[in-house]
């Protein structure tokens, strides 16, 4: 298990649409606090159904100038193995309700080739790419300003899903790797990447989590030890969870 964490907090929320704007104000202050202390901020984006509403918020105040997104290195924590332009794309789902509507640089985008053939070495270039950009932390490994993450009924995060190879990969900061639940294939970040991290923000809403969540937050190391997301906890960054009450259900927490 990763090394205790800096801070850790625990926030719910009575709605997902509540959970999304607590994330989206969060998330202003993160990217203001490094923009304003370093002049750019990196950022990596989730993928999946559960971000879309904090990228609808995101998107409505593009042009507002709350954000400084021409200072903003954007990059994806995982992808599935399609093309950019295809449905189930992670990179296309952001694009299309986030990326379109802000003014970013698009030379700081950055998505994951995950439709190769080989996705070993797209994985190297893409992990190059990381290191190339986003800077060192003390350790020596990229250290994001923010990684975003959604947690799965099973636990995964990005897509390190539980009985993969990816778990237990150490040394590659980004791999990709079949997910044998899904008949697919996946390319990720891994865990020393995502625990190097300034700021780690977990969004988990809907009733068909709670089980996870109440593993997660709940004493049974046991249990515990089967869900990836059990593994998500920076080394000297914040970890910021949030939830709606649906996810929230089987635990002692009350929204706020």
């Amino acid at each position: 298990m990763p090394d205790p964490m800096r801070t850790f907090e625990v926030v719910v929320k009575a709605t997902a649409d509540e959970a999304a704007a607590a994330v989206a104000a969060r998330l202003k202050r993160i990217v203001g606090d490094a923009v304003a202390e370093r002049g750019i901020c990196s950022a990596a984006l989730a993928g999946g159904t559960t971000p879309r509403g904090l990228y609808g918020i995101l998107a409505r105040t593009g042009t507002s100038g709350e954000i400084p997104w021409q200072n903003v290195e954007v990059f994806l924590s995982d992808e599935r193995d399609v093309p950019q332009d295809h449905p189930d794309s992670n990179f296309g789902m952001i694009q299309r309700t986030l990326l379109d509507h802000v003014p970013i640089d698009l030379a700081r985008v950055h998505p994951m080739p995950a439709d190769a053939d080989d996705l070993a070495p797209s994985a190297a270039t893409y992990e190059q790419t990381v290191r190339d950009v986003v800077p060192a932390g003390p350790e020596g490994l990229p250290r994001f300003d923010l990684i975003l993450l959604g947690m799965g009924g099973d636990g995964h995060v990005a897509s390190l899903y539980p009985g993969t190879e990816a778990l237990g990969e150490t040394d590659k900061l980004v791999t990709a790797c079949p997910v044998p639940v899904l008949g697919r294939r996946r390319m990720t970040f891994t865990y020393p990447l995502i625990n190097a991290a300034r700021n780690v923000i977990l969004l988990v809403t809907g009733d068909d989590k709670a089980p996870a969540v109440a593993t997660l937050l709940g004493d049974d190391d046991h249990a515990k030890a089967k869900l990836p997301a059990a593994c998500v906890a920076p080394t000297d960054g914040a970890y910021y969870m949030v939830l709606d009450a649906p996810a929230a259900r089987d635990t002692d927490l009350k929204p706020q």
